[in-house]
């Protein structure tokens, strides 16, 4: 772990040195983690689509307000209940120059729903795709998919031959640490070129002087620097190396906006921060009990949620910045209900009744995998979350690391217990439900349900809900599915936390609650 820390600041260090002078037009980012390859389908984590998304670009996209907008298909339309025709834009290149076509529509399918992609939970439900002619592509459904124009404003259009030409015709895998050419160079449709790519130094972009459409922001060059240390990252912003940091540190926010040069972005994220439990292995890794699993026990699962003091948390580690959760879903997504959102009280002496009552009066001992670098004070949290733990009897072995090996580690499922976040990119509970809730099989449902929480009855809920059009019968079955799950406690939800970017006065851009970063809407005001 030293080397580990000794090595992150060597590469600030050089990335730091590296930042020099930016012009009129360039924007300078600071962001406490790295996207971690630069191919669409590897991970489907917000970061890593927020700057890949400025490179690739899908069938359906989603403006400054997050409504849907034509993308690289111009219209789209059922022409059956399963069905959907999607009619697609004349004349796009990639940044190679070849034609944007349907082979690469029916080439991205392949890919982001075969070995090695991330991006199955939004595939899962294709049943197939096929080319009307050049321009025009039909998807069907296993079912009726009312939402599937949604689903696939995250779905990236990569170049058919470009692949097959560099060998990357399956996605980079992080799980296995399997990289191809993919992961380091791009060529997508985008507004940026990538011009450069160090990994955890330093990634450079250029504005796309041939882009199809409309750029709104002026600025030509992005340097996108990983500054891990929260001390370093806003001396970045403060002293002027740096135009944009995310996140803030909480404890930072007065002293930036007091600075005269920047000033602090906040807002509701949409993002709900969870811990999950392995509730399939008959014999729980990293942990004091040998030969059977505590997590399979119900009374385990709510002593852990009946332990943890959010409000504690969110007073003393989110300084007020969050809002505690008892669904895996929060406010701004559709089929969130407000008057569900009441979490179990927070009761230590009922955890250690339960505990006590599911066999282990003394507690047990098991290992918490985190990360450090990737959600506002994540680190922070799992100690705090350890603290509380250890009233009620439970030794929390807390191994916090950076998120470049920490998503690998806990998407292979080698783990007990663990944090995670998650924004829907649907912006619909549907898709909180398919990814995290969903029994997992290897089409890509409950992809990230990492623990296999599995109840059957929310599985067929979930199919329900994704082909229902009323919306009353449909909210009907989110509350219900929410419910099962809740009762269950299939995970441990603690709170969806908000947005803080720092960013240089002269500098303009739009703050997106799903945490995106488009350049194509940041501007360079001249200076006075």
């Amino acid at each position: 772990m030293i080397f580990r820390k000794t090595l992150a600041a060597a590469l600030v260090t050089t990335a730091m040195l590296t930042l020099g002078a930016a012009s009129a037009q360039t924007i300078r980012i600071g962001n406490q983690g790295d996207a971690l390859s630069m191919d669409p389908h590897s991970l489907n984590e917000s970061l890593q689509l927020s700057v890949t998304n400025n490179v690739y670009e899908p069938l359906v996209a989603r403006d400054q307000n997050l409504k849907l907008v034509p993308g690289l298909a111009t219209s789209w339309k059922q022409t059956s209940p399963s069905v959907w025709r999607f009619e697609l834009r004349k004349g796009v290149k990639f940044h190679d120059g070849a034609p944007f076509t349907a082979d690469d529509v029916l080439f991205t399918f392949a890919r982001a729903s075969g070995e090695g992609s991330d991006m199955k939970s939004y595939t899962n439900d294709v049943k197939e795709v096929r080319k009307v002619n050049d321009f025009t592509v039909d998807i069907e459904t296993k079912g009726p998919f009312p939402i599937l124009p949604d689903v696939l404003s995250l779905l990236f259009m990569m170049n058919k031959k470009w692949a097959e030409d560099n060998q990357a015709t399956r996605p980079v895998d992080r799980r296995k640490g399997v990289e191809n050419a993919a992961s380091f160079r791009a060529n997508g449709t985008g507004p940026f070129r990538l011009r450069e790519r160090q990994p955890n130094v330093k990634t450079s972009f250029v504005r796309n002087g041939s882009y199809w459409g409309k750029i709104e922001g002026n600025v030509v060059n992005v340097e996108y620097t990983p500054i891990g240390n929260d001390s370093t990252r806003v001396a970045a912003l403060l002293s002027g190396q740096v135009d944009v940091i995310e996140p803030v540190p909480l404890q930072d926010v007065a002293r930036i906006n007091a600075s005269g040069k920047s000033k602090v972005m906040q807002g509701p994220e949409l993002r709900t921060i969870f811990l999950g439990m392995d509730q399939k292995r008959d014999e729980l890794l990293y942990s004091s009990v040998k030969g059977k699993n505590p997590f399979k026990d119900k009374r385990v699962r709510q002593a852990f949620y009946q332990a943890i003091d959010i409000n504690g948390i969110q007073r003393t580690v989110m300084r007020g910045a969050s809002k505690p959760m008892a669904l895996m879903v929060g406010p701004g997504i559709n089929g969130f209900d407000n008057a569900m959102n009441n979490r179990l009280p927070y009761d230590p002496d009922a955890a250690k009744k339960l505990l006590a009552d599911a066999g282990y009066p003394n507690g047990f001992e098991v290992a918490l995998n985190c990360p450090n670098d990737r959600y506002v004070n994540d680190g922070a949290i799992c100690q705090a979350v350890a603290a509380n733990l250890a009233r009620i009897g439970v030794k929390i072995n807390l191994q916090a690391e950076t998120k470049g090996t920490y998503f690998p580690k806990i998407l292979r499922r080698d783990t007990s217990f663990f944090m995670l976040g998650w924004t829907p990119g649907t912006y619909d509970a549907h898709n909180a439900l398919n990814a995290l809730m969903r029994c997992v099989d290897d089409k890509g449902s409950g992809q990230f349900n990492l623990g296999a929480y599995c109840n059957p009855k929310v599985d067929e809920l979930t199919v329900q809900i994704q082909s229902e059009t009323d919306k009353a019968k449909r909210d009907a079955l989110i509350k219900e599915a929410f419910k099962l799950h809740s009762d269950d406690i299939g995970h441990l939800p603690l709170h969806q936390q908000a947005l803080a970017w720092g960013v240089a006065n002269n500098v303009e851009l739009v703050q997106l609650a799903d945490n995106f970063m488009p350049f194509r809407f940041m501007s360079v005001k001249p200076a006075k």
